[in-house]
Protein backbone atom coordinates (compact mmCIF):
# COMPACT_ATOMS: atom_id res chain seq x y z
CA UNK A 1 0.00 0.00 0.00
CA UNK A 2 1.33 3.41 -0.96
CA UNK A 3 1.58 6.31 1.46
CA UNK A 4 1.33 10.00 0.62
CA UNK A 5 4.36 12.21 1.17
CA UNK A 6 4.98 15.88 0.53
CA UNK A 7 8.51 16.89 -0.36
CA UNK A 8 9.82 20.45 -0.22
CA UNK A 9 12.49 20.92 -2.87
CA UNK A 10 14.99 23.76 -3.28
CA UNK A 11 16.10 25.09 -6.68
CA UNK A 12 18.26 28.00 -7.82
CA UNK A 13 18.49 30.23 -10.88
CA UNK A 14 22.21 30.57 -11.64
CA UNK A 15 23.22 33.04 -14.37
CA UNK A 16 26.52 32.94 -16.24
CA UNK A 17 27.40 36.12 -18.15
CA UNK A 18 30.75 36.54 -19.89
CA UNK A 19 32.09 33.51 -18.04
CA UNK A 20 31.14 34.86 -14.60
CA UNK A 21 28.51 33.30 -12.33
CA UNK A 22 26.25 35.44 -10.18
CA UNK A 23 26.59 34.93 -6.43
CA UNK A 24 23.24 36.36 -5.33
CA UNK A 25 20.60 34.10 -6.86
CA UNK A 26 16.86 33.71 -6.94
CA UNK A 27 15.75 30.46 -5.33
CA UNK A 28 12.53 28.51 -5.54
CA UNK A 29 10.97 26.26 -2.94
CA UNK A 30 8.55 23.79 -4.48
CA UNK A 31 6.29 21.29 -2.74
CA UNK A 32 5.42 18.09 -4.59
CA UNK A 33 3.24 15.14 -3.64
CA UNK A 34 4.45 11.59 -4.09
CA UNK A 35 2.79 8.27 -3.36
CA UNK A 36 5.40 5.72 -2.31
CA UNK A 37 5.65 2.68 -0.06
CA UNK A 38 7.94 4.36 2.48
CA UNK A 39 9.95 7.48 3.28
CA UNK A 40 13.13 6.17 1.61
CA UNK A 41 11.36 5.63 -1.72
CA UNK A 42 9.62 9.00 -1.41
CA UNK A 43 13.01 10.65 -0.86
CA UNK A 44 14.53 8.93 -3.90
CA UNK A 45 11.51 9.89 -6.02
CA UNK A 46 11.76 13.52 -4.86
CA UNK A 47 15.46 13.70 -5.76
CA UNK A 48 14.76 12.25 -9.22
CA UNK A 49 11.93 14.72 -9.73
CA UNK A 50 14.23 17.60 -8.80
CA UNK A 51 17.02 16.50 -11.13
CA UNK A 52 14.58 15.95 -14.01
CA UNK A 53 13.18 19.47 -13.46
CA UNK A 54 16.49 21.16 -14.30
CA UNK A 55 16.79 23.20 -17.49
CA UNK A 56 18.77 26.06 -19.00
CA UNK A 57 18.27 28.83 -21.55
CA UNK A 58 19.82 32.07 -22.81
CA UNK A 59 18.41 35.28 -21.40
CA UNK A 60 17.85 38.54 -23.32
CA UNK A 61 21.30 39.79 -22.25
CA UNK A 62 23.03 36.77 -23.77
CA UNK A 63 23.76 35.15 -20.41
CA UNK A 64 23.04 31.51 -19.79
CA UNK A 65 20.46 30.81 -17.08
CA UNK A 66 20.59 27.47 -15.28
CA UNK A 67 17.63 26.29 -13.22
CA UNK A 68 19.29 23.81 -10.86
CA UNK A 69 18.09 21.40 -8.21
CA UNK A 70 19.84 21.96 -4.89
CA UNK A 71 18.15 19.29 -2.79
CA UNK A 72 15.25 18.01 -0.71
CA UNK A 73 14.87 20.35 2.27
CA UNK A 74 11.99 18.53 3.96
CA UNK A 75 9.93 15.37 3.55
CA UNK A 76 6.59 15.06 5.32
CA UNK A 77 4.47 11.94 5.71
CA UNK A 78 0.81 12.81 5.08
CA UNK A 79 -0.81 10.25 7.34
CA UNK A 80 -4.38 9.42 8.24
CA UNK A 81 -4.70 12.70 10.12
CA UNK A 82 -4.63 14.65 6.85
CA UNK A 83 -7.36 15.09 4.26
CA UNK A 84 -6.85 14.45 0.55
CA UNK A 85 -6.74 18.23 -0.04
CA UNK A 86 -3.84 18.77 2.36
CA UNK A 87 -0.39 18.92 0.80
CA UNK A 88 1.64 20.30 3.71
CA UNK A 89 1.36 21.19 7.36
CA UNK A 90 3.60 22.67 10.00
CA UNK A 91 2.82 22.83 13.70
CA UNK A 92 4.43 25.62 15.72
CA UNK A 93 3.76 27.55 18.93
CA UNK A 94 2.65 31.19 18.81
CA UNK A 95 1.53 33.74 21.37
CA UNK A 96 -2.11 34.77 20.90
CA UNK A 97 -2.32 33.92 17.20
CA UNK A 98 -6.06 34.73 16.85
CA UNK A 99 -5.59 38.07 18.56
CA UNK A 100 -2.64 38.82 16.23
CA UNK A 101 -4.25 37.51 13.03
CA UNK A 102 -4.08 40.90 11.26
CA UNK A 103 -0.31 40.75 11.68
CA UNK A 104 0.04 37.02 10.89
CA UNK A 105 -2.35 36.71 7.92
CA UNK A 106 -1.57 38.85 4.86
CA UNK A 107 -4.32 40.75 3.07
CA UNK A 108 -5.78 38.97 0.05
CA UNK A 109 -4.07 41.34 -2.41
CA UNK A 110 -0.69 40.41 -0.88
CA UNK A 111 -1.11 36.68 -1.62
CA UNK A 112 1.00 35.41 -4.52
CA UNK A 113 -1.98 34.54 -6.74
CA UNK A 114 -3.28 38.13 -6.51
CA UNK A 115 0.01 40.01 -6.94
CA UNK A 116 0.77 41.47 -10.34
Amino acid sequence: MKNRYAAKLLFQFRIVTSGRTNKVRDIEERIIICAQENAELAYKYSKSYGIESEYHYKNDSGGKVFFEFIGVIDLLHLGNETTKEEVWYDIRRAVNPMERRKKLVPAKHELSAFRK
